[in-house]
């Protein structure tokens, strides 16, 4: 063939030059047989080149990854050679002579004579060992992704669950997360402290439940002796691995744990599982359960560490809100007892409302308090001491008793009562800090006319809505808040307004106007409008509204105490049409606390 010879070097030269070649060198004629293959591609292919002379060097030689044939249309080099043009490739595969596959790196090009395609040269390498090394890095890799998204999905759990404080809720997120991230189901058991185990959550894809009755179930605390894989995490603290779940049904005496268990599996078609406990050591307040029901992709040990971390760390949560929830249990009894029923002053009407913090021990410092004086008045009280837990509930249980104490038969301003107030605080509580308002109504309960007297000790000012549908602030009687020493002999600021019939005051504490990322004139402003936009509502309705638009992000807890004077009633001593208050707006009874029914 011209041109593949160089001058001054003849057939003999460029022979030898073929046989020593240490890359494997096969030509093919036009049709893609083998014409000619030089010692190299005999060694490598383990076949003797008189085998291969005249053969088809596609179906000879061509495979895919498992030994199978490879279509003709699929063969790049078949392509190459009817298009007359170069080409190579990675990751091929050969079949050896002994049977064994042979991986290669390839490149072909045309041989031409007279500008005619006569046929191609194939040279090619042993690539076995590239393609385990390729193997290999990707099998790292892979395990490298696994572990990454393992350690993803701990950091995630341990961030969510840390934004809830209920049991319920830290379940719910936890399965949410689990499943279909790493499991197909997902299973929690809790002790219950009356020596059982409660299965309190079931989940699947798309949040479905097992269709089975062992859902909810209750079962008694395992003994020593239950070697079933949920026994095992409840009275061992063990993590078991079935890496493949068989359908045998336990033996003979078993658990009904044992049974519980092994019918969630089996209800759910699981091939592989984990169970671990939540919490560790002494202190495991239950078991997690995750299911896959792919055989090809059981769990491993990495799985098992990757669940057993989040099981540690669901534990610790769960504590949490038990401790939580016991103590939330005595905030709320504490609540009832102070919260007191609301008196029912003739026509004077009234309305409270308290809201516990989103987070905390749900009950804090601020309070409101009514109550009718030795001389006919109406007291008003709205406070909130420093703090958000228990001990700011206790100052304010403290401040409580001794304000009404020192209001019930005084009949002097309100700013002398709050004066002896904060110079008794030091010396019989604890409160370091306070802010409130005190205020007197005047006038016959029933007929009027009404007086508010009041003075404020560093607390927000009292909003009026007047029936003409206006409001506006009362900024007068303004004071140092309790507990800042003020200087002695000054005597409290107080103040003086008349209440129209038909008009509505609202005490209310910071919570409900302070938010974080918003200023004071912004939360001000916003709570007028809110009030205004309801003000000839019924109370009770009115103020609920206003704790409904309470901004997210609040994290203060709100107390809120309203006060509604009549109408002016017509010639028939009747409320003005449209005006009348019904009979469930009294505030006789004692106000609900929202989340409680």
């Amino acid at each position: 063939m011209r041109g593949a010879v160089g001058e001054g070097m003849g057939p003999e030269y460029w022979r030898q030059v073929v046989e020593q070649l240490g890359a494997a060198l096969l030509v093919l004629d036009t049709a893609g047989r083998v014409v000619a293959a030089n010692p190299a591609a005999e060694r490598l292919l383990g076949r003797t080149a008189t085998a291969m002379r005249g053969a088809d060097a596609h179906d000879l030689l061509h495979r895919d990854a498992d030994g199978d044939e490879v279509p003709r249309d699929r063969c790049p080099l078949l392509r190459a050679l009817a298009g007359g043009y170069g080409a190579r490739g990675e990751g091929g595969t050969y079949l050896r002579g002994d049977g064994r596959l042979l991986g290669v790196s390839w490149s072909a090009s045309p041989l031409t004579e007279a500008g005619s395609v006569r046929g191609m040269a194939l040279l090619f390498t042993d690539a076995t060992g590239d393609r385990r090394l390729h193997r290999e890095r990707t099998a790292r890799t892979r395990a490298l992704e696994d572990l990454n998204e393992r350690l993803s999905l701990v950091a995630e759990i341990t961030d969510v669950l840390g934004q809830t404080l209920e049991t319920d809720e830290a379940l719910a997120r936890l399965v949410r997360l689990l499943v279909p991230r790493l499991a197909d189901w997902a299973a929690v058991d809790l002790r219950t402290g009356t020596g059982e185990i409660h299965r309190v959550a079931v989940t699947g894809p798309e949040g479905r439940h097992a269709g089975f009755e062992g859902r909810r179930a209750r079962v008694p605390e395992p003994g020593e002796a239950d070697a079933s894989p949920l026994g095992r995490v409840l009275t061992l603290g063990e993590s078991v691995l079935q890496g493949r779940v068989t359908a045998a049904p336990p033996t003979a005496g078993h658990s009904p744990l044992a049974a519980l268990h092994h019918g969630f599996l089996g209800a759910v078609g699981a091939t592989s599982a984990v169970t671990v406990p939540l919490g560790a050591g002494d202190r495991v307040t239950g078991a997690l359960t995750v299911v896959r029901t792919d055989p090809a992709h059981p769990f491993d040990d990495g799985d098992l560490a990757a669940v057993g971390d989040v099981g540690r760390r669901v534990g610790v949560v769960l504590d949490h809100t038990r401790r939580y929830g016991r103590q939330r249990a005595v905030a709320e009894a504490m609540q009832r007892n102070l919260l007191a029923p609301l008196p029912r002053p003739g026509r004077l009407r009234l309305a409270a409302r308290y809201q516990p913090a989103p987070a905390g021990s749900q009950v804090g410092g601020d309070w409101y308090d009514a109550f009718t004086l030795q001389d006919g008045a109406l007291a008003l009280v709205i406070g909130d001491v420093v703090g958000h837990d228990l001990t700011a509930a206790a100052g304010m249980a403290q401040l409580h008793g001794i304000l009404r104490s020192l209001a019930w038969d005084h009949t002097g301003p309100p700013g002398a009562v709050v004066d002896r107030l904060d110079a008794a605080m030091p010396v019989i509580t604890t409160v370091p800090l306070a802010t409130l308002i005190l205020a007197r109504v005047e006038g016959d309960p029933e007929t009027g006319p009404w007086t508010l007297h009041w003075t404020s000790a560093g607390h927000p000012p009292p909003l009026l809505l007047s029936p003409d549908g206006t409001a506006c602030y009362l900024e007068a009687g303004q004071g140092l808040l309790l507990g800042t020493d003020s200087a002695p002999g000054t005597g409290r600021p107080d103040a003086t307004q008349p209440l129209e019939p038909g008009s509505t005051l609202l005490l209310y504490t910071d919570g409900l106007v302070e938010t974080p990322g918003s200023d004071l004139d912004t939360g001000l402003e916003r709570l007028r409008r809110d009030a205004l936009a309801v003000a000839h509502a019924p109370l009770d309705a009115l103020c609920g509204h206003i704790l409904a638009h309470v901004p997210p992000g609040n994290a203060d807890d709100v107390a809120l105490l309203a006060l509604r004077t009549p109408p002016p009633r017509d010639g028939g001593g009747v409320p003005r049409k449209g005006n009348r208050e019904p009979a469930g707006a009294t505030g006789g009874t004692r106000p609900p606390v929202p989340g409680r029914s």
